[in-house]
């Protein structure tokens, strides 16, 4: 037997799947296609999450993009977070190519241009479906860990989300956050101090000041009402099609805040919503984070360590998360030890340091007796990459560098008409988009101190008028004491002294 028949052997026997799967593409050997000796991923294990990671150019987006028109066309939806704003044409079948037909033709795989159910999610301002959470739903453990808070910090948030729920003040926006900081250490000084202890004005201010660092990068439009159902995330057409779920991000890379701030409460959402499944036939959900770095560069230790738990959780819910990225290294270690399914395209070494980080990557990787991992991670065209993942027993299937599929859909964005289009069609933006400000901790925290103003100022009123009338009255008594009665005047007069002595003269003789 040939070198090739057996490296042929060696994949089908290593990707042969008893449940349903998907298929990436073709191995290759020597730099060589060997046609049909398919790399599949088993949909039992897709809740184990992935990496998908690669230089520049490598066509990480396209692999994305794979995964998501094959998970849908299983019934699977899936959310993706489009960042570099170039996923939103799989709404879109592909135009086909002569380049398309000669990949396919070397993988053994027909081709199929078609487009997928798509919904548009949005942060901002952009068109698209609103993603809104209020700061009640976070809850004051997670909005202390996206807010990098001391214990001390994080137990004023806890006193504070305690002095909410006994006073029926809903915690909606930033704006009612905002408001009863103010008033712990201001008009609610004596209430706080009596029922909670007292409040370090010091406190309350570094909170105020990490509040609106978020607030400048778009918080204020993510916090607030009509919440986010995570259910209308695990939509299926009636073809039982899952949605793919595109949030728009492209105006969201300075603010990389708002992302993991976003990302987290989203995960946290998710995990407290689905119920416990394990390892079901496939997943309920998969989450594609592209651009992961943006999320574990700017995050404190409190949130990683959240993130990672995170992670370790939430496939039993049925959920895979997979981060995209341009190398492995920017995903924690506790965090790459969590992800099954690897999928890495080509790594440029330019530099030592480069060179010693291809080395590590090749690390992560099964051995194999037909590859030199290292090098073959420096020798990968445009759309070829190193796959790994695990059999539907949970071992690592055999290391494989494969030509990958190309896309069904269109590989370019939407046109502005198309996207009108399509979010005309969408019942979530009628559903998200109105803008809800209702009577919450703000609007009721001004009436009552409104209403203590008001009383105090009918007190102040009462007490002036109550004083006046005092003094007044203090006035009125020293007048009568020092002014004399006109008849004691008279009676008290020398003449009227004289005149009665000479009476009783008379009358004595």
């Amino acid at each position: 037997m040939s070198r090739q028949d057996e490296f042929f052997n060696h994949i089908t026997e290593g990707n042969t799947c008893k449940g349903d799967y998907i298929t990436l593409g073709s191995a290759m050997l020597d730099g060589q296609t060997i046609k049909d000796a398919f790399v599949n991923v088993p949909l039992k294990t897709m809740n184990r999450h992935g990496l998908i990671a690669g230089a520049t150019g490598t066509g990480k987006t396209k692999t994305l993009q794979v995964l998501a028109e094959n998970l849908s066309d299983k019934g699977i939806p899936v959310l993706l977070m489009d960042i570099k704003g170039d996923l939103s044409g799989i709404a879109q079948p592909s135009p086909g190519h002569a380049k398309i037909d000669e990949r396919h033709a070397k993988i053994g795989l027909p081709f199929e241009a078609k487009g997928f159910p798509v919904e548009i999610l949005s942060l901002s301002e952009q068109n698209g479906v609103r993603l809104r959470a209020t700061v009640s739903e976070f809850g004051p453990v997670l909005l202390s860990r996206i807010l990098d808070l001391t214990d001390t910090q994080s137990g004023v948030v806890a006193v504070i989300f305690k002095y909410c729920d006994d006073n029926k003040l809903p915690l909606l926006d930033l704006k009612d956050f905002k408001k009863i900081l103010q008033y712990c250490t201001n008009e609610g000084k004596e209430e706080f101090q009596d029922e909670y202890g007292r409040i370090s004005s010091a406190s309350t201010g570094a909170i105020l000041r990490k509040v609106i660092e978020i607030e400048q990068q778009g918080g204020d439009l993510f916090f607030g009402e009509k919440s986010f159902e995570v259910e209308d995330l695990l939509r299926t057409t009636r073809d039982n099609r899952g949605y793919i779920n595109i949030i728009r991000l492209t105006d969201i890379q300075d603010r990389p805040k708002l992302f993991s701030t976003f990302m987290l409460s989203l995960l946290a959402e998710i995990y407290e919503t689905l119920p416990e499944q394990g390892d079901s036939g496939k997943p309920e959900l998969i989450m594609f984070i592209d651009e992961a770095h943006l999320i574990f560069n700017e995050a404190s230790k409190a949130l990683l360590n959240q993130i990672e738990s995170i992670v370790k959780l939430i496939r039993s819910k049925g959920v895979g998360l997979y981060f995209v990225t341009q190398n492995p290294t920017d995903v924690p270690e506790g965090v790459l030890s969590q992800l099954g399914l690897k999928i890495q395209h080509a790594l440029r070494a330019f530099t030592a340091k480069d060179r010693k980080a291809i080395k590590l990557t090749a690390q992560n990787y099964p051995d194999t007796a037909y590859y030199d991992t290292a090098d073959v991670l420096t020798s990968l065209g445009t759309g070829e990459a190193l796959v790994s993942a695990l059999d539907e027993k949970g071992r690592p299937t055999p290391l494989a560098a494969t030509m990958m599929r190309a896309p069904m859909s269109r590989m370019d964005v939407l046109t502005d008409v198309e996207l009108q289009n399509l979010l005309d069609d969408s019942k979530l933006v009628l559903k998200y988009n109105e803008t809800i400000d209702r009577e919450s901790a703000y609007e009721l925290l001004n009436k009552k101190i409104e209403a203590a103003e008001a009383l105090q100022l009918e007190e102040d009123k009462k007490a002036e008028k109550e004083k006046a009338e005092k003094q007044s009255r203090s006035t009125t008594t020293r007048r009568r004491s020092t002014a004399q009665n006109p008849i004691i005047k008279v009676l008290t007069s020398a003449t009227f002294i004289r005149s009665v002595f000479g009476i009783l003269k008379r009358v004595m003789k």
